[in-house]
C-alpha cells in the first residue's frame, strides 16, 4: 500500500524488453536503502524490487501491466514519479493507495492563474463512476482531491509543491497518465452487487434486501 505522496523523481536508465514483459532500471535517490523484494510504486504502478545497487533499483515488469498502463511507453531518460510502500506506524498524509491501475487517462489542459494551478483529465467512461467532488483519485502516483466532474472530466487542484516534486508541472494537453480510483468506493460496488445477488428476485414475500448468512460467508464476513 501507499499513500499518493510521491517522495522523489526517478530516471529510467534503460528498459529492455523480455519474454513478452520488460526490465526497468530506474536511477533514484533511495536506491541504496532498498531491499529484494521491497515495493515501489512507479507511476501510480506496484512494482517489485528485484536488484538494486547504490545508484539505481530494477524491477520485472509483466505483460498485462505494459498494456494497460503507461509504463510501457517509458524510454531512456524519462523521469517517473516514485514511492516506497507504506510501513505499519507510517502516517497517512495522502489516501490509501493500492498502486494497482485502473485505466489511462488523457491531459486535458494545465492551467494557472491567481486562483491556483488546475489540472482536467478525460477519464475512460467506466472510471467516471468512481470519481465524486471532493473525493480522493490516484494520478500517476500522486493523491489528488477532485475539485470538479463534469461528464467524463474531472479537474484536481494543484499546489506549488505537487508540480515541484512530481511530473505534473510538465504534463501538456495529450499527456497520458495513470488512474486509479477511490479503493473504498470499488469495494463498496462490490458489496453492493452481492446486496442485489442476495436479495433475489421479488417472490412475493417481505424481504429487507439485507445480505444472507451464506453470502456472508462467501464475502468473508460470517464464520
Amino acid at each position: 500500500m501507499f499513500t499518493g505522496l510521491v517522495e522523489c523523481k526517478g530516471r529510467v536508465t534503460w528498459l529492455r524488453r523480455a519474454s513478452g514483459g520488460a526490465v526497468i532500471r530506474i536511477a533514484a535517490p533511495f536506491a541504496s536503502e532498498l531491499e529484494h523484494g521491497e515495493s515501489v510504486s512507479v507511476n501510480g504502478v506496484c512494482q517489485t524490487v528485484v536488484r538494486a545497487d547504490a545508484d539505481a533499483f530494477e524491477v520485472d515488469v509483466i505483460a498485462q501491466t505494459l498494456s494497460v498502463t503507461t509504463i510501457g511507453a517509458l524510454r531512456s531518460g524519462n523521469e517517473v514519479n516514485l514511492e516506497r510502500a507504506l510501513r505499519m506506524g507510517d502516517r497517512v498524509g495522502g489516501h490509501m493507495v493500492a498502486g494497482h491501475v485502473d485505466g489511462v487517462a488523457r491531459v486535458v489542459r494545465l492551467r494557472s492563474d491567481r486562483d491556483g494551478t488546475r489540472l482536467t483529465l478525460e477519464l475512460p467512461a467506466p472510471l467516471t463512476r468512481y470519481v465524486v467532488q471532493r473525493g480522493s483519485i490516484a494520478v500517476d502516483g500522486v493523491s489528488l482531491t477532485v475539485a470538479d466532474v463534469v461528464g467524463e472530466r474531472v479537474t484536481v487542484a494543484l499546489i506549488p509543491e505537487t508540480l515541484r516534486v512530481t511530473l505534473a508541472g510538465a504534463y501538456r494537453s495529450g499527456t497520458k497518465v495513470n488512474i486509479e480510483t477511490d479503493l473504498l468506493a470499488r469495494h463498496q460496488e462490490k458489496l453492493l452487487e452481492g446486496r442485489e445477488e442476495a436479495s433475489g428476485p421479488p417472490d412475493g414475500n417481505e424481504n429487507d434486501g439485507g445480505l444472507t448468512e451464506k453470502r456472508l460467508r462467501e464475502l468473508g464476513f460470517a464464520g
